[in-house]
């Protein structure tokens, strides 16, 4: 039997250039088949739609209101909910896994570090770092930075890539330096086409099993579809 998961999406709630709540994101995935989802709204260094200045407690309660939303709706529906961060360095992307409210509230010291420290420190959190559409090329990104002795995977197909050459030169860097692969649709709106599923052959139930399955070879395959 397979399972399969989104493991990048985004909600209205935390994400400026998000287009639903995270409700609605929950009951679109558990029509698909989905068997679960990972919230990874933009974070404070990305485009967030937060109000920056707020205390630091306050943004990240305003912060994970879309990941309770859709936690809320998919404990009805019967779709796992997880919470992940993207998490930005002048414009590079890092998917960021098992970290949860109450470690953003204690780790303020993540806006001013720089970006090795943030991934030293994930992983002294016992959390896990996947490096997002790394070959994408747009406006908001200046240079293609890589990671490949720190970050733990590579987002090696996302739909949300509108040139399908991100997406090779990706793959290509995985091969290259022998790092696990994930897939996710980068997903918006419920109307966005194209979509990037990672399947596994064991449920997920916590964002723990899922930092479990990466680490360990894990993932069954991947499924990936433009637009």
């Amino acid at each position: 039997m397979e399972f399969i998961y989104e493991t990048h999406c985004h909600t209205s709630q935390a994400s400026a250039c998000g287009r639903v709540s995270g409700g609605e994101l929950a009951r679109y995935y558990k029509q698909n088949g989905f068997d679960g989802i990972i919230i990874t709204d933009h974070f404070f260094n990305g485009n967030t739609c937060i109000d920056q200045s707020l205390d630091w407690e306050k943004r990240c309660e305003l912060y994970c209101a879309g990941y309770r939303d859709a936690k809320a709706v998919g404990d009805e529906i019967g779709l796992t909910v997880m919470l992940g961060i993207e998490y930005s360095y002048k414009g590079t992307d890092l998917l960021t896994y098992g970290v949860d409210e109450q470690w953003l509230k204690a780790h303020p010291e993540v806006m001013d570090i720089d970006v090795h420290e943030y991934i030293d420190l994930i992983h002294r959190s016992g959390g896990l770092i996947v490096h997002a559409h790394p070959f994408r090329e747009a406006s908001y990104i200046d240079t293609i930075r890589l990671y490949p002795y720190e970050v733990d995977a590579v987002e090696v197909f996302n739909a949300g890539n509108h040139d399908a050459q991100f997406n090779r030169r990706a793959l290509w860097y995985a091969d290259s330096y022998g790092l696990t692969k994930t897939a996710g649709s980068d997903r918006h709106d419920t109307a966005d086409k194209g979509c990037g599923v990672t399947v596994f052959n064991e449920k997920i139930h916590t964002i723990q099993d899922y930092i479990r399955l990466v680490k360990s070879s894990g993932i069954s395959r991947l499924i990936g579809e433009y637009e």
